[in-house]
């Protein structure tokens, strides 16, 4: 039994569900996710930047991306990709780790709540009236989080939005 938990008690899989229109070509937001310059544009919730993002776009190959806070504080994470078929969908796994792109526990970094050392995350995209849809799914997250969870990816997808205005 790990500190903190309880006999007999599992925690949930929470699984937290953003659909979200853009008014861009699949291929373009397709793009925006697999592509390193791209991603560092638009990735963290509002007032966040991204410094560093690698990808490996390839089953089994790996991202890992630095999300900086407004306060200037770094927080890492790193996943390894079991499906791309592009451009309709991605599968990886996502996971909180170090600079070096070992994983690290969510409390490394003083994130509370019963965290997984590693979620799932699928985001597929669709043709949608000359648009975009786009359905994020991201499973694992403890339920205590999913509220904040749910408001930094939506902050992200404001920032995706405004990228994709550009061209």
């Amino acid at each position: 039994m790990t500190p903190g938990s309880r006999p007999g008690v599992e925690p949930a899989e929470q699984e937290l569900v953003i659909e979200r229109i853009f008014d861009a070509p699949r291929e373009l937001v397709f793009k925006a996710w697999t592509e390193p310059d791209r991603m560092m544009r638009w990735w963290g919730p509002k007032g966040f930047t991204t410094p560093f993002c690698q990808i490996d776009l390839r089953v089994g190959g790996t991202f890992l991306y630095c999300m900086r806070s407004p306060e200037g504080k770094d927080y890492w994470n790193t996943g390894v990709y079991r499906e791309i078929v592009e451009p309709e969908r991605i599968v990886c796994t996502d996971s909180f780790a170090d600079e070096q792109g070992n994983v690290v526990p969510a409390s490394h970094y003083g994130m509370p709540g019963d965290w997984p050392l590693e979620m799932l995350v699928t985001v597929t995209f669709e043709e949608y009236e000359g648009k975009t849809k786009m359905t994020l799914r991201h499973v694992g997250l403890p339920s205590t989080i999913e509220q904040d969870a749910s408001a930094g990816w939506n902050e992200s997808f404001d920032k995706l939005a405004e990228e994709l205005a550009k061209g």
